[in-house]
């Protein structure tokens, strides 16, 4: 039999090398794109643009120490969301290692039932989804191989997992009516009430998810018919098989006790988040005492945790790099003071369309945009107070620039390489890059469509 031709999908280096090559495709258009800036004012502890005073500046491109410091720097700056990678696998690691994650995964589908595992795929997709929308992106990064274990054991695989969890966040976090980084610092920018417009925001969300709950459902049918069509390959799911029947699993006295804490501990978190101003970093102290208190309820000892602790260190150990190699880019980008020179020349491009075609021009370059600066508040800060004086002009609502800044960064998240945190879920999946590109490039495709659609009817109605 012939070997299958090769996509250029399946072409696509591995994910440290592809990061590489862009930290140093940076490097060389700090040689190409003029310096430039603009100047910056603090409102409310926050440093943001003001429209109108770009201006070149001195050429600072980076030269070759340069770029490869940048990526230590890079691990500097980002350092909490690479340590929560760790956090989450060393807890994690204490589930598996006492077998209570497989017992609780064997014993719900062992209930619910195979037959039911259509509509396991709907509900845990929207179960993710509301994560993203109420809890955040890199917060659920401890909850992204629960799916990947529960995808497998209703005969799934890993692909399936990752496009229940990690695509189900990224579109909840994504398009959340009430998401701080972008909704929240857009309205802040352009001087409207918090959160105002949350309801077209949130059938937006819910349409987006109906139809990723609907792609994850056609691609699960179409992998029990033919598993030819799986896309995992040769991934190694050895350990993430059920090793029992399932007739055969029941949790013990043991195992409840540990999902109670685990449940406990994300009902503090939670807590936390929203009233005490949690981040990342008491995040990852919950993780570390929930798995600590889970292993001496298992009757670890202090060694015993430690040791298992370790090993679950060294599958998560490419994530965070790819984490720090990602910040590396916008640390070269900084260096060379290139950044805001592509927001001006895409922003300047908006003020000769017509607001129909600059609504969507507008999406599609922070998309763009989103390539060089992951962080959505980042890229809130540096292009929305440029972009809300034009979309005036153009005659945009404000409310839709704001909803066009947040589908262009927002779908974005589900490809962006430089992105951390998806770097960081793919890796926990030990999903590559390019398979998964393969897998949820489709989707966004649609996504980007159904949103712009949505959007154009809003500022038509409006």
């Amino acid at each position: 039999m012939s070997e299958k031709k090769k996509s250029w999908l399946d072409r696509i280096p591995h994910p440290l090398a592809l990061l590489f090559y862009i930290v140093v495709f940076a490097g060389i258009l700090t040689y190409i794109i003029p310096a430039g800036s603009y100047e910056r004012e603090e409102i409310g502890g926050a440093t943001r643009t003001i429209p109108g005073t770009y201006e070149l500046t001195e050429r600072s491109p980076v030269n070759v120490l340069e770029l490869f410091t940048a990526i230590p720097e890079g691990f500097q700056q980002i350092a909490n969301i690479v340590f929560i990678v760790f956090a989450a696998a060393m807890m994690f690691g204490i589930l598996e290692k006492t077998g209570m994650l497989e017992r609780t995964v064997g014993t719900f589908v062992r209930k619910l039932g195979l037959g039911r595992r259509y509509l396991v795929v709907v509900i845990m997709t929207f179960v993710y989804g509301l994560l993203g929308i109420f809890v955040g992106y890199e917060n659920n990064i401890a909850l992204i191989p629960i799916a990947v274990l529960l995808s497998i054991a209703i005969g799934g695989d890993v692909i399936l997992g990752a496009g229940i969890a990690i695509a189900g966040v990224s579109v909840g976090f994504g398009l959340s009516p009430f998401n701080p980084y972008t909704v929240g610092v857009g309205h802040q920018i352009a001087e409207m009430p918090l959160f105002s417009g949350w309801a077209f925001r949130s059938v937006l969300v819910l349409v987006i998810l109906s139809l990723l709950a609907a792609y994850n459902v056609r691609y699960f049918k179409k992998i029990l018919k033919d598993r030819e069509k799986s896309l995992d390959g040769n991934i190694n799911t050895d350990d993430m098989q059920l090793s029992q029947p399932l007739d055969s699993y029941k949790m013990r006295k043991k195992d409840v006790a540990m999902l109670l804490v685990f449940l406990a501990g994300l009902a503090v978190m939670l807590y936390g988040v929203f009233t005490k101003g949690w981040y990342i970093n008491e995040i990852s102290a919950i993780f570390l005492m929930v798995g600590i208190v889970n292993g001496l309820i298992a009757r670890m000892n202090g060694s015993q945790i430690a040791d298992t602790f370790s090993k679950a260190l060294g599958p998560s150990a490419l994530a965070a790099i790819l984490i720090g190699v990602a910040q590396g880019i916008q640390v070269v980008m900084n260096h060379g003071n290139i950044s805001d020179t592509i927001a001006y020349g895409f922003v300047s491009v908006l003020e000769h369309l017509p607001a129909s075609a600059a609504a969507i021009f507008m999406s599609i370059s922070q998309s763009i945009i989103n390539l060089f600066i992951p962080g959505g508040s980042g890229q809130a800060l540096v292009t929305l107070p440029i972009m809300i004086p034009v979309g005036d002009i153009v005659e945009i609502p404000r409310q839709f620039i704001i909803t066009a800044f947040q589908v262009g960064d927002g779908i974005t998240n589900l490809i962006t390489p430089t992105l951390g945190g998806l770097m960081a879920m793919l890796g926990l999946c030990r999903v590559p890059y390019g398979r998964w590109l393969r897998y949820i490039f489709p989707f966004t495709v649609l996504a980007f469509f159904v949103s712009w659609i949505a959007l154009l009817a809003g500022i038509v109605i409006s």
